[in-house]
């Protein structure tokens, strides 16, 4: 409970410095368009893995939307009703906060610190650099990733030890890895490798026989959850993420000295990032007592039990390690992405370290050694950010001055007391490393509020509408409702407005057609997207919307500021959309809209073609042909699709790389073709899922048949624990 009131009364303090802390960057860009969308979705009875007309973001199961991940499809279900998207995702994160710091608690424990301890590390954990101002305020996925990754952590120990079951183990590994983002999934299995060896230093060869059941578990809880990352492995080649190279470009690779660099509130590390080589924001570090309190650990009793910290010291030793580099391999870029497992590795460390070997027996002269430390730390500090001197001076004052109150504390009132010392102050802290760094410089600022977006938006007809515009020509005076935000989207903010555009936010888009229309990430483009869209495709003679079955374009004047002045291309014309002339220009088609004409045929040559019935995932089509010819639809071609005509399999080529399209054979009449789109390896998918549970199943009855009702399931690190703690502190 205190590390739950911990945490919470942390939130408040980040919120009170940043009301949209936890709205920033990629989850008011990205994830809640994501949730209103399937949210909507899920209440209209759909499961939406393809959407053919979201261009960009129409590939569900390539984006990091958690599929099948229980609890993000009940986030989802939920938002819809939601009014105010910055509340909610506070909120969201406020709960999966809450879940890390008590998996982080339970992790002492079976490494058997005491409580007291275990919630210090608990609270710690969620105000950390990195996870704070990167996984928390922007990449949501990396933090529910981590907490149920530090869940499966704790689970796994106490499987390996027979003190727990493998359904704890397969049901938190399994949340880690359908959370749909890799990172997660990776640092579990160098977890499980960490646990493995250290039971192996620990028990010897009576650790082999749990360690293999620890291994199946986590081997079915693989097989359950291939199915969230084999559709984007079986569709690499055509994505942005197809590069499987080894490379090291320096960007967010930490060197060693600032990862380390832990216990000042002040920090501000020195690597490669977006914003030069001093970062503006406390990325590295952890908790102001970390470094300061190895000082007051009896290190003569910790040295006679080493063996039990191999697997939490080897699991900080491989994150050091990746954080220093190589910045990417395959799809895995960015080693700054792992510094809050770097933090959770030092936490757990320090923390149970300090919790079974704290003592402040000789306090002068470890407070002597606690200061030179300290020193160590400001010179580190200094030497990566010397413009901030003052702040740094200020910065390891505090935190000598809260360790001499927690020594104290420990000295006249125990243990307890010098705990709640020491966990409080990590909510002030947070407080001032996030109002010290406003504005913060991750913030798109897109509005909060769906329904005032919705009211201020114009009211477009219904169709399929695409933006030609750059995000990177927005002023700060135009990112509010009142600005380019009542006009423009970018990222998913169109699915917060419930509308249907082709661009959108992917983190792993289709290569082609980003390179057709020069569109990135964001949804952004070049300036000669516009020439490219009305230019006629070779093979065709069609324009690019056309093949696309664009119904509207949307310019931004900041772009295209004279388009509005010069002849509309052919078919088109432009449209006024009162109070909103500030900011686009909007093209609408001559005869209106054809997204919905004849199904999503886009071009015939030398085929009768008629649309009988549609769906996201299927086409059915009657088609005619004496002489042969050629039937293109405008769907994305993603690896999936397969065709048959008469119910005989038919091959499928691609114009431009980019649009689906079929030969049909001369002589055909009224035959009819059906389409259809299924995700790369689903039968695979199924069939290992089916495989993991089984295998689940069996491990389960072996456990439950193999514990017996006078069994002393005590845990082999903990019988000394107690007689440990009163030395150590008495």
């Amino acid at each position: 409970m205190i590390t739950v009131a911990g945490v919470a009364l942390g939130y408040l303090a980040v919120v009170l410095a940043n009301a949209r802390h936890f709205f920033t960057d990629d989850t008011e860009s990205q994830y809640t368009g994501l949730w209103v969308f399937f949210g909507r979705a899920f209440r209209e009875g759909h499961f939406p893995l393809l959407i053919p007309e979201q261009w960009m973001t129409g590939n569900y199961t390539n984006e990091e939307a958690g599929l099948f991940n229980p609890p993000q499809l009940l986030i989802d279900l939920i938002t819809p009703s939601v009014p105010n998207l910055a509340v909610y995702a506070t909120l969201v994160k406020l709960v999966f906060a809450i879940i890390a710091g008590l998996g982080v608690y339970r992790v002492c424990l079976v490494y058997g610190s005491r409580p007291e301890w275990a919630a210090v590390a608990g609270v710690a954990m969620p105000f950390t650099g990195f996870f704070l101002f990167f996984d928390e305020a922007s990449w949501y996925t990396a933090m529910t990733g981590t907490a149920w990754m530090i869940h499966a952590w704790a689970s796994s120990v106490r499987y390996a030890r027979g003190k727990g079951g493998p359904i704890p183990v397969f049901l938190y590994l399994y949340l880690a890895i359908t959370v749909q983002y890799v990172f997660p999934a990776v640092e579990a299995v160098l977890m499980l490798l960490a646990v493995a060896v250290g039971e192996v230093v620990l028990r010897g060869k009576a650790s082999w026989l749990p360690l293999l059941r620890l291994t199946a578990a986590a081997g079915c809880a693989g097989l359950a959850g291939l199915a969230t990352f084999l559709p984007s492995m079986l569709s690499a080649q055509v994505s942005w993420r197809g590069n499987s190279q080894i490379n090291n470009d320096m960007f967010l690779t930490v060197p060693w000295s600032e990862s380390l660099n832990a216990s000042l509130p002040s920090t501000m590390p020195a690597f490669q990032s977006w914003w030069g080589y001093v970062q503006p924001l406390p990325m590295t570090y952890i908790a102001w007592f970390l470094i300061p309190a190895l000082a007051f650990v009896d290190w003569a009793a910790a040295r006679a039990r080493w063996k039990e910290f191999v697997s939490i010291s080897l699991f900080a030793l491989m994150a050091l390690m990746w954080t220093a580099g190589p910045g990417t391999v395959g799809p895995l870029r960015w080693p700054a992405r792992v510094l809050p497992m770097l933090a959770l590795g030092l936490l757990v460390l320090v923390c149970v370290l300090l919790g079974r070997f704290g003592t402040v027996r000789n306090w002068r002269n470890r407070g002597i050694a606690a200061g030179v430390l300290i020193l160590a730390l400001w010179v580190r500090t200094f030497s990566a950010d010397p413009h901030d001197v003052l702040w740094h001076v200020l910065s390891a004052v505090i935190v000598a001055v809260l360790g001499a109150a927690v020594v104290w504390l420990g000295r006249t009132r125990g243990v307890a007391a010098a705990a709640a010392l020491t966990l409080a102050a990590v909510i002030p802290i947070a407080y001032f490393q996030v109002r010290s760094v406003q504005p913060t410089p991750m913030s798109w600022n897109l509005p909060a509020n769906r329904e005032d977006a919705k009211q201020v938006f114009p009211k477009f007809a219904d169709g399929t509408t695409i933006q030609l515009s750059d995000r990177g020509l927005l002023q700060p005076a135009d990112k509010s409702l009142q600005g380019a935000y009542g006009s423009l989207v970018w990222g998913n903010y169109a699915k917060d407005l419930e509308r249907n555009y082709v661009n959108g936010y992917t983190p792993n888009g289709h290569y082609y057609f980003g390179q057709m229309l020069c569109m990135i990430w964001d949804g952004s483009v070049c300036p000669d997207a516009y020439r490219r869209m009305f230019a006629l495709e070779p093979s065709t003679g069609r324009t690019l919307a056309d093949l696309m079955k664009v119904d509207r374009v949307v310019l931004q004047k900041a772009m295209f500021p004279d388009a509005g002045n010069q002849p509309a291309p052919d078919g088109w014309h432009f449209v006024d959309v009162p109070g909103h002339e500030k900011y686009i220009w909007v093209l609408e088609r001559d005869n209106g809209p054809i997204s919905a004409v004849n199904g999503r045929i886009a071009d015939t040559r030398n085929v009768t073609a008629n649309s009988l019935s549609e769906t996201d995932t299927t086409s059915r089509v009657r088609v005619s042909s004496d002489t042969g010819g050629r039937l293109i639809f405008s769907r994305l071609a993603w690896p999936g699709y397969r065709l048959t005509l008469d119910g005989k399999s038919v091959p499928f080529t691609t114009v431009s790389k980019v649009f689906v399209a079929v030969d049909i054979p001369a002589g055909t009449k009224g035959a009819i073709l059906d389409l259809t789109w299924r995700p790369p390896g689903w039968k695979i998918g199924i069939g290992s899922a089916a495989a993991g549970l089984l295998g689940l199943c069996l491990l389960q009855y072996l456990w439950f048949r193999g514990r017996r009702p006078d069994e002393d399931h005590a845990d082999p690190v903990n019988p000394e624990s107690t007689r440990e703690l009163v030395d150590s502190l008495s």
